[in-house]
């Protein structure tokens, strides 16, 4: 257990650097906010069929949350 945490702790040490150099890189938020939103879908999907308990609201609570999601929310370019 000790050599592991002394692994982690060595990893983490030497991996420390790339968080400064991140911070320079372009781009927008595009690619994370996808990822965000499709665990928020799924959350919010399984907890509508979790409710209500039945195929067809299941499957129109999907198509909306998905429709709001990514149609509407999600940060455009």
């Amino acid at each position: 257990m000790r050599r592991y945490v002394g692994v982690l702790a060595g990893l983490a040490w030497v991996l420390a650097p790339a968080l400064a150099w991140a911070e320079g890189a372009g781009g927008g938020y595009r690619g994370i906010a996808q990822i965000y939103y499709t665990f928020i879908t799924a959350v919010l999907i399984y907890g509508v069929h979790d409710t209500f308990h039945s195929k067809n609201v299941t499957i129109a609570g999907a198509v909306v949350i998905i429709v709001v999601m990514f149609g509407f929310l999600l940060p455009k370019g």
